[in-house]
């Protein structure tokens, strides 16, 4: 079955472009050019990966994203106009799992797109394999998460993070540490990348998010999970 990337942007040239880039690795590719038209492509489902720009007309691309999340985990890559930190961090905190500021290197979009896509396909070993931590469990087979016998939504990127903490309790990982292993490509951005995330997982899955039992920050060195006694 291939591989179906919807393309969100105003911009004819850029999305002709891009399409045709992608078509040539093998993706099929289509396209919105407003944000309206994209919630509705998207509702249709069988799409394993979306494109978002930030500025759209109709519907903008952050609302686009609030919307997907209410129904979908999908992975979503923001396009954001160089220099605009604050619709970077919020996109992060909407629930978009990367982000590339434009003019971007259509070479290193596709090295996020495949690195997205190896991690939200890829198998496990052990198929039925859960791990527990006290309320906490961890569905590493199906990519899932409960807390307290209730299911917490993740994206991709959040999963990923939660997986690597959580195999090596105690271990502190530096922001960077954590960009090189989880987004899986040499990261251009800033490390609130980071940052953004962990708060997200904290809203989720801690009772206290500002009192943490499981996902801990060691000062000026990173963060750790907490290996529960």
């Amino acid at each position: 079955m291939d591989t179906k990337i919807l393309i969100v942007d105003d911009e004819p040239l850029l999305v002709k472009g891009l399409k045709h880039s992608l078509e040539q690795e093998g993706y099929s590719v289509v396209y919105a050019y407003d944000g309206k038209q994209a919630v509705e492509r998207i509702k249709e489902g069988d799409l394993d990966l979306i494109i978002l720009d930030v500025m759209l007309p109709e519907m903008d691309g952050l609302s686009v994203c609030k919307e997907v999340r209410r129904e979908s985990n999908i992975p979503i890559i923001m396009l954001t106009a160089k220099g605009e930190d604050i619709d970077k961090i919020i996109g992060l905190e909407l629930g978009a799992d990367d982000y590339l500021a434009k003019p971007f290197n259509t070479r290193e979009l596709k090295a996020r797109i495949k690195a997205l896509l190896r991690r939200s396909k890829e198998p496990y070993e052990k198929p039925m394999k859960k791990k527990n931590s006290n309320q906490l469990i961890i569905d590493t087979a199906g990519r899932r998460v409960f807390k307290n016998n209730r299911e917490i939504e993740l994206t991709a990127k959040e999963f990923e993070l939660l997986l690597l903490l959580y195999n090596n309790p105690d271990k502190v990982y530096s922001r960077d540490s954590l960009l090189q292993l989880v987004w899986g490509y040499d990261f251009t951005g800033d490390e609130r990348t980071v940052d953004v995330h962990i708060r997200r997982l904290r809203e989720k899955i801690e009772d206290d998010p500002g009192n943490p039992r499981w996902i801990m920050t060691k000062w000026g060195a990173g963060y750790y999970f907490r290996r529960m006694i």
